[in-house]
């Protein structure tokens, strides 16, 4: 038996995937997430493997901020350059053998510069060799959350097995963000003229941390193969947005692409927090307790981001086997709490006891077993399953 709660505006905790036909962006994928709320606002060839070019230095930089946390480097520790990291192409500090840059100025060179001289460095530094680190990488890819990342070098150079999909660069965006609050304010250097040796390339990248949107990180990328990528990152008031875009054609459709879907996020959604945890959202009948009923509710605030234009279309419903038997205890799980909206998927959330309910003393039994034998005879609903015992 179950039993339907009156729908209410309620909250969906994460991951409610929006069709990415709300927005119509040039990019060729593309993977939009709500910070705090998980949920997914736009996916796009989002789970493709591509090559990440440049935009892979995240996962570079994460193995930096480990070993930062960790303790086995500091900011001011400095690292050899080899021959084979002075002789990278593409972007670059311009180190030389004779340099020994800090920890803090590669962390700047691969963030601002995009310098894929740095990552050998930092690669070399922590493994010995480019190689075991891309296996590091891909390995600690996987413990994160990196479903489809292969890592064959640092940097992000053109290789056929260097892979990651738009999720796992999002993925790995959020993470940062999350797990190194300390490190990044990092991201949002505009400009780092190490030594002045490079005077073109003290800028970073970013073509939207200018733009008054709130934007603050992560990284961009470009190969010919890959096209114009970002993963990006904005704030404005308590929301926070992060995404990748991949596959456009120029710098200035990757910028353009880039402010819109920001604005879009931030304008086209609305986070609402609607029910408190332990507030009681429905009281449910209990078989054989100490009380006849017990309240149920969510062991966390629900907060629901929700589309502007469908705000009055949410609904939700309380399913849960009823009556429930005692014993039941405080925070048990018993049923969930199922939200619905307008072209998303339903979510689920798990609904838990209030309070504990012991079971019934001899009356309750007596009353019990008089009920289930006047419903025998009548013909009605009888005992759940198991019936009551004696």
């Amino acid at each position: 038996m179950f039993k339907p709660f009156t729908p209410l505006v309620l909250a969906a905790l994460a991951a409610l995937p929006i069709p990415a036909s709300a927005f119509e962006t040039r990019a060729g994928s593309a993977y939009v997430v709500d910070f705090k709320t998980g949920t997914v606002l736009m996916d796009k060839n989002a789970e493709v493997p591509l090559p990440p070019a440049s935009m892979s230095k995240l996962m570079t930089l994460n193995m930096l901020f480990e070993a930062l946390r960790d303790g086995r480097v500091t900011m001011d520790t400095t690292f050899a350059v080899s021959s084979k990291a002075r002789a990278m192409g593409g972007s670059t500090m311009f180190l030389n053998e004779r340099d020994r840059p800090t920890v803090e100025q590669l962390v700047k060179g691969i963030i601002v510069l995009s310098g894929n001289d740095a990552c050998v460095v930092v690669a070399e530094g922590l493994a010995g060799s480019e190689e075991a680190f891309a296996r590091q990488m891909t390995e600690r890819g996987r413990a994160i959350g990196l479903e489809a990342s292969h890592f064959s070098n640092a940097s992000g150079w053109p290789d056929p097995e260097q892979r990651m999909t738009m999720k796992d660069l999002t993925t790995l965006g959020v993470h940062l963000i999350r797990e190194f609050p300390e490190y990044y304010h990092y991201f949002a250097i505009t400009e780092f003229p190490f030594d002045n040796r490079a005077p073109a390339n003290r800028h970073n990248r970013n073509p939207i941390l200018s733009l008054g949107i709130g934007a603050d990180g992560l990284k961009t990328g470009h190969t010919q193969e890959s096209g114009y990528g970002l993963v990006g990152s904005a704030q404005q008031g308590e929301r926070r947005v992060v995404f990748t875009l991949n596959g456009m054609a120029t710098e200035a459709e990757r910028r353009e692409e880039s402010e819109s879907v920001v604005n879009w996020a931030f304008r086209n959604f609305v986070e609402k927090t609607v029910v408190r945890k332990g507030e009681v959202i429905v009281e449910a009948d209990v078989w054989m307790g100490s009380t006849s009923t017990v309240g149920l509710t969510v062991t966390e605030d629900l907060q629901l981001l929700v589309p502007a234009l469908v705000q009055g279309q949410v609904s939700a419903e309380a399913i849960y086997a009823a009556p429930l038997k005692a014993p039941l205890a405080a925070g048990q799980q018993v049923g969930e709490l199922v939200i619905r909206m307008p072209d998303m998927e339903p979510r689920h959330v798990p609904l838990v006891t209030a309070t504990a309910v012991a079971e019934g003393g001899f009356g309750t039994r007596l009353l019990t077993a008089a009920r289930v034998l006047v419903h025998r005879m009548t013909g009605a609903e009888s005992a759940p399953a198991g019936g009551a015992e004696f």
